[in-house]
């Protein structure tokens, strides 16, 4: 058993997170601010021993009583809606929060967890993409503040690791999806299942032949939770090279996955759009002795039905 603080731990995958944890017998302390997270997703957790919710905004000084063995570093708005919505927000949790976390984890004597993310890798020129690339990423583009805070974090990471012997874990994760995603997140798959579901033209940017790979909720976990239990101090990409996919075609998976009649359309590409992602997971395999299991189309449809049951009136 070990007490585990999770920032964002009321988001997408803090709140699948929260409750892997638990499962495991851990007891886990989530904070989050709410400004993309939402109490609903871990309104399950809070009958569960172990379990507490501290509503704050972790580019705010961090203390949680009482001993802490590992803190997990997932707070940050993370969705091309929000880096032109809430920019600064995003760079300050991704220098500030992250600043903050590790002192916590420096303070207990803990672990720690950073959440990072392929977007390290900009609109790569190597493929596909090894934790050794390092990235082709336009600092002041409208990604910049994503792309440019990870980084950074990762680089603070990595600094406390070096300098204060703080011992730290880097994921790196690959377009991940399933049940709990915002309706209206502004990504390809909770988009396309949205729009298919409510019989809307289902939005492609560009013409579409840029390349995605996704990985299911579940996978992503399995990988956080191998990562974390590992001895592994340097980035380790977690996601599913087998689903490479055009973003086209992942509109037409949508449209049979839900049995729309919807029609695709197709809108000016967004700027610093990569052209591909697919991960190189070499390292996790051997390192980690972790693979994702879960097919796309299975993945799509079980989070077809989440948002069946979330759109319903």
């Amino acid at each position: 058993m070990a007490r585990v603080v999770v920032t964002g731990g009321a988001g997408f995958l803090g709140s699948h997170l929260c409750a892997a944890l638990l499962d495991r017998g851990d007891e886990v302390v989530a904070i989050d601010n709410l400004v993309t997270g939402s109490v609903d997703n871990i309104d399950r957790l809070f009958a569960q021993p172990g379990f507490t919710f501290v509503e704050h905004d972790v580019s705010n000084y961090v203390w949680v009583a009482g001993e802490v063995d590992t803190v997990m570093h997932l707070a940050s708005p993370a969705s091309p809606i929000d880096f032109e919505r809430i920019p600064i927000q995003i760079l300050k949790v991704g220098g500030l929060g992250t600043h903050n976390g590790l002192g916590l984890a420096r303070a207990k004597g803990a672990k720690f967890f950073l959440a990072s993310t392929s977007e390290v890798y900009g609109d790569p020129l190597v493929h596909p993409q090894p934790e050794t690339y390092w990235g082709n990423v336009n600092p002041i583009g409208p990604r910049g503040v994503y792309d440019e805070a990870k980084r950074y974090a990762e680089a603070m990471t990595m600094a406390y690791h070096r300098h204060h012997g703080i011992d730290v874990r880097i994921v790196r994760i690959f377009n991940t999806y399933g049940p709990f995603m915002r309706p209206d997140d502004g990504r390809a798959v909770s988009n396309f299942l949205v729009q298919a579901l409510e019989g809307k033209p289902i939005t492609v940017f560009g013409d579409g032949s840029q390349t995605r790979s996704f990985t299911y909720v579940d996978d992503e976990i399995r990988g956080f939770l191998a990562l974390l239990d590992s001895e592994v101090t340097s980035p380790v990409n977690i996601g599913n090279p087998d689903t490479q996919q055009t973003i086209l075609q992942l509109a037409h998976l949508a449209i049979e996955v839900t049995g729309s009649s919807s029609d695709i359309v197709f809108e000016p590409l967004p700027v610093d759009d990569p052209a591909q992602r697919q991960p190189d997971i070499t390292k996790a395999r051997e390192l980690l002795g972790w693979e994702p299991t879960v097919d796309l189309r299975d993945g799509l449809e079980r989070t077809a039905a989440y948002f069946r049951t979330k759109l319903a009136p």
